[in-house]
């Protein structure tokens, strides 16, 4: 990759969740101003581009994501004179802002819903044939919505039912009709107008549906079928996206950043969004490695994680577009656990390691990473012990249907302490007060019991923290030599792939200029002896290692890498780097 790369192949994000960040009010719940307030800790990680989940006015079925005024910044977290003020204090410290897009659906409260005259910017349809609307069955189709029980609600006004992929309070936009988009785009373009830098689009590759709407294929245990063959990727999804290209960002793109977020997407269908030739989107969210473990019941069906299956799943997205299109990175958002609880080790003894050891393995692959707030703390998931405590509308609702068809409650439970969304939702620790420093009132969502010990006053300081760990992964990604060059845009290759507990590959440019990178870490809470798997068909020569420079381990001491003595060797949760130069090969 050259010089001349777009700038986000150099770039690290940072997502917020506004409602969890910073109370600045005391009502409980995060706020603008609470951001505006803590701007600093983003510029002194060395964030370069700030992802805001959505802000705007919602009656808040689904924290946000139900939009019924797209222009506007809902009154629970400011005005629309504090995003002015966001946006510019993101410049003003070299940061770039971009919004959460989430038109795929808008709630039930949004104008257009109500408007006669916009009923076909909906999916409106009547009863199946035979049946009385409003009736188990009767629904023009047997999906089920991504929250559980069907994907349509009965109108009794109009005696018709319309589409709701999520939520029933979540009508799904018909892109079909050429307004809609129209209207979207124009939206869009107001917000460019403004001075976002561009936008974070929820769910966009469920925009395009199979316009005839058939039965899904049916799932075991219900009286539903699964949908998702009919709008993931449906068949106007390129067309769609790139007419978005063509009215919202072309001749001003260069320094605007697209994400699309695209449950169910493949690395082939991935290459193809994210190749800039076609001009549709920069780069992807795909879920595939954060699926994995889930047994047949799906998401709340979830078990411990196979390190082989994690490393293979994250090699071949980095072998599907290692010379078209590009990766995100990331570990933790606002609709998974904790990764340090899920992919690592949370205990009190290997918690800060295991973060250091995720994020360094993440941060060394070729992409884009996205760090989530809390993320660089290492926080964890809370030890829910009741739905009392649970807010997520996904999770409540499956807990109801799950309940109903006869579950455990205790084990449905569980996988919700497991898995749940609001593990990351749980407020930002600031410091070990009451309130984490999130808030001087009773917070929405409880804070985490570990508060007190896991919180940015404690790590800011200390130089062996993972708050210290993350600024050092983000600056190696904005190193101007060879090792940030290799960072960047090495080709990736994967090492001892079939290995229960050691995550190694390495980083080459085609060219060989630059040297090469090694990355290990020892996923397991046990030492690891490297020396007995070399004869492992993709092992390396590590003898051609010893001498390498170390250029970041998170095993450290008064902040300066202390790591085992040659590659041979790691200690539990124990995550290296080191480089070689050309000269070497």
């Amino acid at each position: 990759m050259s010089n001349d790369a777009p700038w986000w192949t150099r770039a690290v994000a940072y997502q917020i969740y506004p409602r969890s960040f910073a109370d600045s009010d005391g009502d409980g719940t995060g706020d603008l101003g609470g951001i505006l307030a803590h701007l600093d800790h983003l510029a002194d990680l060395g964030i370069d581009v700030l992802w805001l989940s959505p802000a705007y006015r919602s009656p808040m079925a689904d924290n946000g994501y139900d939009i019924s005024d797209y222009e506007h910044i809902d009154p629970l977290f400011g005005t629309d004179e504090q995003i002015g003020a966001l946006i510019t204090g993101c410049h003003q410290r070299g940061i770039k802002l971009i919004m959460d897009l989430v038109v795929n659906h808008t709630s039930d409260e949004h104008p257009w819903f109500s408007d006669a005259g916009k009923r076909d910017w909906y999916w409106w349809r009547p009863p199946r044939p035979g049946f009385t609307g409003g009736q188990p069955g009767a629904e023009p189709n047997n999906w089920m919505s991504f929250f559980a029980g069907p994907a349509w609600t009965f109108d009794e006004r109009s005696g018709e039912y319309y589409l709701h992929l999520f939520g029933c309070r979540q009508p799904d936009l018909n892109w079909e009709n050429p307004q809609v988009r129209e209207a979207v785009y124009a939206m869009m373009n107001r917000w460019l107008d403004r001075g976002v830098d561009g936008f974070r689009m929820d769910v966009i590759n469920l925009i395009s549906k199979n316009p005839a709407l058939p039965d899904g294929e049916p799932i075991p245990g219900t009286r539903f079928g699964n949908g998702f063959a009919h709008v993931i990727c449906g068949p106007r999804i390129h067309e769609f996206l790139a007419e978005m290209h063509q009215r919202v960002f072309a001749g001003r793109d260069a320094q605007l950043l697209t994400v699309g977020e695209m449950p169910g997407v493949t690395p082939e269908q991935a290459r193809l969004f994210t190749d800039p030739g076609r001009r549709e989107v920069d780069m992807v969210f795909q879920f595939e490695h954060v699926s994995l473990g889930q047994g047949p019941g799906g998401k709340y069906d979830a078990g411990p994680v196979a390190l082989p299956g994690l490393k293979h799943s994250l090699a071949r997205w980095q072998d599907a577009l290692a010379d078209a299109g590009w990766n995100s990175l990331y570990w933790d958002n606002h609709d998974q656990p904790r990764a340090v609880s899920r992919f690592g080790d949370d205990s009190p003894q290997h918690r800060a390691a295991s973060a250091k050891a995720l994020g360094t393995i993440l941060h060394l692959h070729r992409g884009t990473p996205y760090v989530y707030q809390g993320e660089e703390i290492g926080m964890t998931n809370f030890p829910f012990t009741s739905m009392d405590q649970v807010q997520d509308i996904e999770a409540r609702q499956h807990f109801e249907q799950s309940v109903a068809l006869g579950a455990d409650p205790e084990r449905v439970l569980a996988s919700i302490r497991m898995i749940g969304r609001d593990n990351a939702r749980t407020p930002m620790q600031w410091d070990a007060s009451p309130g984490a420093g999130f808030t001087s009132g009773t917070p929405w969502l409880a804070v985490n019991p570990n508060a007190s010990q896991i919180n940015v006053a404690a790590q800011r300081d200390d130089p062996d923290s993972v708050l210290a760990h993350y600024r050092r992964l983000i600056a190696l990604r904005h190193d101007e030599g060879p090792v940030g060059q290799l960072v960047r845009s090495g080709r990736f290759r994967l090492r001892w792939a079939a290995h229960p507990a050691l995550w190694a590959f390495t980083r080459r440019l085609d060219s060989g200029e630059g040297g090469e990178l090694l990355v290990m870490a020892n996923c397991s809470s046990r030492p690891l002896d490297v020396t007995a798997l070399a004869a492992a068909p993709d092992a390396l020569d590590l003898a051609a290692w010893a001498g390498a420079r170390v250029v970041l381990a998170n095993l450290t001491r008064d902040g300066r890498p202390a790591p085992a003595a040659s590659p041979e060797v790691l200690r539990p949760w124990e995550a290296v780097v080191w480089h070689r130069p050309e000269q070497w090969r």
